[in-house]
């Protein structure tokens, strides 16, 4: 197979994860450039949904397919949508269950690479961030949130303790002119957020990060996604995510230990249980392990991208999936 040069972090943790075996179905729910759907494909005959909301990522899904030997079907089935619909994109393609599922939560090279894309401040570009390509931009919030609202993004999703510098600044600003490019924002936010010198990020790291997940919606998928992979997986199914801060790894790591009974049962004491409306959950995933895989120092030396990168996995169970009362 050929294809765009890309390092997929966590490439063989994740494949291991994942054992894919001869007649399975697996589902790569972030495709990207298609790491971890090439090499689930070269470890066994077997085939693959890449699912991607970026329409890009999706027409290179296609490419990827016309190279793929068909002469025992399709092995590689583009889907365009979101990760947090991947039961309805599966079922919809004839896949009522699959047997693995992939999630890398991080930006695709691409996505960083293309300046008009406008994810990074590394190229100055248009204030976009948008990963489907619709709805508003990255450039829209700047401009039209309120200081308090802009703070409050910046300070949650970011994790930025000068958030409410960051958002005067903002408002200050676009009172003479419309902050439209990744250049003037990320220039901005320097000006009023000190740097750290025994750390290795930008000043701008942070406000960009939060800009980008809330444009996207990327928690509210994530927590979708997650509850979407439990309905779709099959009874012995693997389930492997990749996530790259604090923010997203908290809600993997919550679910299945949520998911697989070991997080503290309620009091007795509570309204429900006393009126006996305390129902029995089954656990629908088992844990290997509560703690992350990390990638080795000499993943991070050849792909720096991966420092920040944890994988946590799931094995689904028989059980059936909680249904939303449950899970509250």
């Amino acid at each position: 197979m050929t294809g765009p040069l890309h390092i997929s972090v966590l490439l063989a943790e994740v494949v291991t994860a994942l054992a894919p075996k001869a007649g399975e179905c697996h589902l790569d729910g972030t495709f990207g450039v298609g790491g971890y759907t090439r090499a689930i494909l070269d470890s066994a005959p077997c085939t693959v949904l890449a699912v991607d909301r970026d329409p890009d990522a999706i027409a290179r899904a296609r490419i990827l397919a016309g190279e793929i030997d068909g002469t025992t079907g399709a092995r590689l089935i583009p889907l365009h949508g979101r990760f947090s619909e991947m039961d309805l994109l599966a079922k919809g393609a004839g896949f009522p269950t699959v047997d693995g599922i992939a999630l890398d939560l991080g930006v695709s090279s691409p996505q960083i690479d293309e300046a008009e894309r406008g994810f990074s401040f590394r190229f100055d570009g248009p204030l976009d961030m948008r990963m489907e390509r619709d709805g508003p931009t990255a450039a829209d919030v700047v401009n039209e949130a309120s200081e308090k609202e802009l703070a409050d993004i910046i300070f949650h999703l970011g994790e930025e303790r000068y958030a409410r510098r960051v958002a005067k600044a903002i408002v200050t600003a676009r009172t003479t002119t419309p902050i439209r490019r990744t250049g003037e924002l990320a220039e901005l936010v320097r000006r009023v957020v000190p740097s750290a010198p025994d750390r290795n990020i930008d000043s701008a790291t942070r406000t960009f990060q939060a800009l980008r997940i809330h444009v996207n919606r990327e928690l509210e998928e994530l927590d979708q996604g997650l509850e979407a992979a439990e309905r779709l997986l099959a009874p012995g199914g693997r389930l492997a995510i990749v996530s790259f801060h604090s923010l997203e790894d908290r809600r993997v790591k919550t679910f299945l230990r949520q998911r697989s009974g070991r997080t503290a049962n309620p009091s007795r004491h509570t309204p429900d249980a006393i009126a006996g409306k305390r129902a029995e959950r089954e656990p629908t995933f088992t844990l290997t392990s509560t703690r992350p895989i990390a990638p080795t120092d000499e993943e991070i030396a050849r792909n720096p991208r991966a420092r920040s990168a944890r994988l946590r996995v799931g094995h689904r169970t028989d059980a059936p999936a909680w249904t939303g009362q449950e899970a509250a």
